[in-house]
């Protein structure tokens, strides 16, 4: 079968071939001739719109890729700032809770971070049956250090002090200043009898320690109150006024000293 232009071409000879001229069918094969013209220009009209289609086609798919990609590479470049800036911001606002919850001074926590402390210690201690043991302590004379040395000598005792008392706790314990010159200290799964122990060695052991201040050194003395939770019977609030009785006994009894608030009843 000859199809296309091939048919068109066998035709085209048909018709110029003079052998022909005369034939019947020869008007015939002339409509069927126009009308095969007809149809492959049409074809090549199609095919070329065809052409250009698939070629538009493809250059817009190329387009659509290529805008994809880059929008693609955009939002991966907002989401990796994105996840930098929330990193940013969650350091930001643990610093700033961090800072919050710091006492400047001493690099101890503060009062707020204390009583969080107290707070949770107490849930624990009262659901697991554990005992806690509160002290307080204060610096002997503190004041007269500040009047006879001025503030910045105050400032660097208090600074020595903190320091003093982390290093003779265990590191379970919670130390942390509780406002001016007194400290809390808070002991977990520890009972008052062993805590006194331990404080009692620490309150020695400061007493022996001097402080450089300015040209000089001198030796700070502390006082300790020291009361264990009694869960089953007062808040924890009570026990800390119950160690603070304690403290006010020990500075009343001539400094340098700690008191159990069972020896104040």
């Amino acid at each position: 079968m000859i199809k296309g232009r091939h048919l068109e071409e066998t035709v085209e000879a048909l018709l110029q071939d003079e052998r022909y001229a005369g034939h019947p069918l020869r008007q015939a094969l002339e409509d069927v001739y126009r009308e095969l013209q007809d149809q492959l220009h049409q074809i090549e009209r199609i095919t070329r719109i065809s052409d250009q289609y698939q070629s538009a086609s493809r250059d817009v798919r190329l387009s659509l890729t290529e805008r994809c990609r880059r929008q693609l590479k955009t939002l991966e470049k907002i989401i990796r700032i994105s996840d930098g800036y929330q990193k940013l911001m969650r350091e930001n606002q643990e610093s700033l809770k961090d800072a919050s919850l710091t006492d400047v001074l001493t690099g101890l926590g503060n009062r707020r971070r204390l009583q969080d402390h107290l707070h949770a210690e107490s849930i624990r201690s009262g659901q697991d049956k554990l005992p806690l043991t509160l002290v307080l302590a204060d610096v002997d004379r503190f004041k007269e250090i500040n009047d006879t040395h001025g503030h910045d000598a105050g400032d660097k005792t208090l600074i020595a002090i903190a320091r003093a008392l982390q290093s003779g706790l265990r590191s379970m314990d919670i130390c942390g200043r509780w406002g001016g010159e007194e400290f809390l200290i808070v002991m977990p799964e520890l009972d008052a009898v062993c805590a006194y122990s331990i404080i009692e060695q620490l309150r020695m052991a400061m007493a022996q320690r001097e402080i450089p201040l300015n040209d000089h050194s001198v030796r700070i003395t502390v006082c300790f109150g020291i009361a264990q939770w009694r869960s089953e019977e007062e808040s924890i609030e009570d026990a800390l006024h119950r160690a603070d009785a304690a403290l006010l006994v020990a500075k009343r009894s001539g400094r340098n000293r700690c008191v159990l608030a069972d020896e104040t009843r």
